[in-house]
Parts: structure tokens; C-alpha cells; sequence
């Protein structure tokens, strides 16, 4: 199965990052990224939108729809608002555009490698709209940390949906 699917489990314009890799970076902090990752990110320029996670310590990625996304979110909050300040400064002041090479390698910023921990193995996580990249032992323990919340959680939100079904239906 490909590593995207769009909405209706064709690939195209809706398609999304799916699945996580295992790659190793080199010494110049080159990574391959996956091929159906690479055809995602269409723009302006042939690469991705890099920058540190607001929610995470790992690097979030994209291409321009991705870009777009923060940029609509910000442009929400008025000029001015700390809010906006603090993701203009987190987002557009850490964003890099990592062009790919011939190879469909991204050069990792040191910056960004020192910043997070990326030293050799990462995992490359799909997650819809994005991609985060994450030293492999963070993601694991991150990812357990997840499950776990989905499972403690998921039954919850399945009940919150039924209830407000059944209301809406009296």
C-alpha cells in the first residue's frame, strides 16, 4: 500500500502523509525522504518547509499547503497579539526551505539537528497534512505516550459523539 492515500483512497490532490520510516541520517545531516512524500509537497520550489514542532521536540514539515496553513493561523490573531508574536517568531523565524537534491535528499539544518537531538537514526512520521522528523528513541517513547492516549481517550470521545447524536435526533 502506498504511503498516501487520498480521502477517497485514491492518490491525488487530497492526499495525505501516511506511515513512518526509519532513516539514517549522514554526515552532511542528509535524509531521503520517501518518494510519495516528496511528490506531496508540490510548490514553488521543489523541496519542503521546515521548521522546530510547536507541540513537539522533533522538526515539522510540508510543503506550501503546509506553509499556508500556518500562515492563515496566524493572520487569525491581530498584529500585535502575543500569541501571534510567539508563532511568528516559532514558525516563519525558525522555517527553512530545504530544496531536494538529485538523490530526493534534504539537508538538515545543524541548527536544527542540535536544537532537537538528530544525530543519526529518525524516524520520518506521517501525520495528514505533515510530516514530523524525530530521533527514532524520542518518536518511540512519544508514539507509546500517544497510543496511550488514544486508548484512554477514543472510548470517551465515541460516547460524547453518540450522546450528542442522540440528542440532536430528539
Amino acid at each position: 500500500m502506498s504511503p498516501y492515500v487520498g480521502r477517497h483512497g485514491l492518490s491525488g490532490q487530497d492526499a495525505v502523509f501516511l506511515s513512518t520510516f526509519e532513516k539514517q541520517l549522514d554526515a552532511k545531516r542528509r535524509i531521503v525522504l520517501p518518494v510519495e512524500f516528496r511528490a506531496l509537497t508540490a510548490g514553488p520550489f521543489d523541496g519542503v518547509f521546515c521548521f522546530p514542532a510547536i507541540e513537539a521536540d522533533c522538526i515539522e514539515g510540508g510543503g506550501q499547503a503546509l506553509f499556508e496553513t500556518y500562515k492563515g493561523l496566524i493572520e487569525e490573531l491581530p498584529f500585535g497579539d502575543p500569541l501571534r508574536t510567539a508563532l511568528e517568531t516559532s514558525v516563519y523565524g525558525d522555517m527553512v526551505r530545504l530544496s531536494f537534491d538529485t538523490a530526493g535528499r534534504i539537508t538538515l539544518p545543524e541548527s536544527l539537528c542540535e536544537m532537537l537531538g538528530l544525530t543519526d537514526w529518525v524516524s520520518v512520521v506521517g501525520m495528514g497534512d505533515r510530516f514530523q522528523i524525530w530521533p527514532r528513541d524520542a518518536y518511540k517513547a512519544h508514539r507509546d505516550r500517544q497510543r496511550q492516549i488514544s486508548r484512554a481517550d477514543f472510548s470517551a470521545y465515541r460516547t460524547q459523539q453518540r450522546l450528542a447524536r442522540g440528542t440532536a435526533a430528539s
